[in-house]
């Protein structure tokens, strides 16, 4: 990716790098989920050959695919579009999956769509459930301020929803539910991470 796009930071581009560490040798295909401006498909692009890059957004989607011709982008839901299951080797969404009607559904769909041995990473919004979330969220303002400063906020042109139906309790249950033996983190960057090996 050109330097000029590395410098763009904000909350999602700052866990890129959770996603790509999760990229196993020899990956061949890869899906990004809720693709936007197409940043980090770009990423995925320089570990993994075959990229697909999905979004709801045609107006998104034509500026992403003028960053990289060279990766399948594709307007559609996820939830509907007749994507091959079992085969990609990292599919990966962040920022997203609050968008979809039903987050245990939408978890569901991505574990099919990932390739046995693959890896499902998800990056998610919530809302704060508890004492111990608005800690987390104190320690992501203080730690927002700094890399705004330092590095400054590039704002993304997909449409922003910040109405996060559930809490981060609620959505690890519902994570753990669908996705037995997945990772969980809770980020202080207002996000989440799960990370789901699928057995071969």
């Amino acid at each position: 990716m050109p330097t000029d796009l590395r410098q763009r930071w904000n909350p999602n581009t700052h866990h890129h790098r959770l996603v790509l560490n999760e990229v196993a040798p020899g990956a061949r295909t890869a899906l990004d989920v809720g693709s936007g401006d197409g940043l980090l498909a770009a990423d995925l692009r320089e570990l993994v050959p075959d990229v697909t890059g999905i979004d709801r957004n045609s107006e998104v989607v034509e500026r992403a695919r003028q960053l990289d011709a060279d990766i399948r982008w594709v307007v559609a839901d996820v939830m509907s579009c007749p994507l091959p299951e079992n085969h990609f080797d990292v599919v990966a969404s962040i920022a997203a999956v609050h968008h979809l009607p039903d987050l245990g559904a939408g978890l569901a769909k991505l574990a099919a769509l990932t390739a046995p041995g693959g890896v499902l990473v998800v990056i998610g919004c919530a809302r704060n459930g508890n004492l111990a979330d608005l800690a987390m969220e104190g320690v992501g303002v203080v730690q927002y301020q700094v890399f705004a400063r330092t590095r400054g906020v590039w704002h993304h042109s997909a449409p922003v929803e910040m109405n996060y139906p559930h809490t981060y309790t609620q959505a690890r249950k519902i994570a753990s539910a669908v996705l037995p033996g997945m990772r969980w983190r809770r980020l202080p960057l207002f996000r989440y991470a799960v990370t789901w090996r699928k057995p071969t």
